[in-house]
């Protein structure tokens, strides 16, 4: 399949994922027991019952600046976690790659970004980004309560790292979450993510 390419003059050209699914929708999302930002291990079992987000993060990521610097990541996140979805926001980034930090400086974007994920998932190693096939930063995955993969995507239809693009966006996150929680089908469930390509060590 065509990888289609944006450049962006400050900081290089960054790859639209190839639409490569470890994880298919439809099938059970693979489990995994994570380390988050405070020290406490997040367990995919445990949340089951409830919708769950992923969303793989790089601060220094354009694309994901796009949705933290206007407020957009952080209103879904009030939003969601309000009507009771676990959002889980994942770092796969290595040490010495752009988006590494420490659950510290984690904690205190978080705070400076007024972000409130559920969690923050400390992926330096990249096990739970390869698990999941994450390409990108963000890449959006929704998981229903019986612990099916219902979505892998992008946060929307605009791939640029414009935010002035969000307020004519179709956010397919939020338009998942509608759906699946009125009982309906995810009309677009596989979409292509797009953003920077996530840090891996290897």
């Amino acid at each position: 399949m065509k990888k289609f390419r944006y450049s962006l003059a400050t900081v290089g050209v960054f790859a639209l994922a190839t639409f490569a699914l470890a994880a298919r929708v439809g099938e059970p999302a693979p489990d995994f027991t994570s380390v988050d930002n405070n020290g406490k291990q997040q367990k995919l079992s445990d949340y089951r019952g409830k919708y769950v987000v992923l969303e793989w993060h790089n601060q220094g990521c354009p694309y994901t600046k796009k949705h933290y610097e206007s407020g957009n990541m952080q209103r879904l996140q009030k939003d969601w976690t309000a009507k009771g979805v676990i959002w889980l926001t994942v770092i796969s980034s290595a040490p010495g790659t752009q988006g590494f930090v420490t659950p510290a400086q984690e904690n205190e974007y978080l705070q400076k970004m007024n972000a409130v994920p559920t969690a923050v998932l400390m992926d330096s190693g990249g096990t739970l980004g390869h698990l999941y096939a994450a390409k990108t930063t963000p890449h959006m995955y929704i998981i229903d309560p019986r612990g099916n993969l219902i979505y892998n995507g992008a946060i929307d239809d605009h791939p640029t790292s414009d935010g002035s693009d969000i307020p004519k966006s179709k956010n397919y996150v939020s338009a998942g979450l509608t759906e699946a929680l009125g009982g309906k089908a995810i009309t677009e469930a596989a979409t292509r993510p797009y953003g920077c390509s996530v840090k891996y060590k290897d």
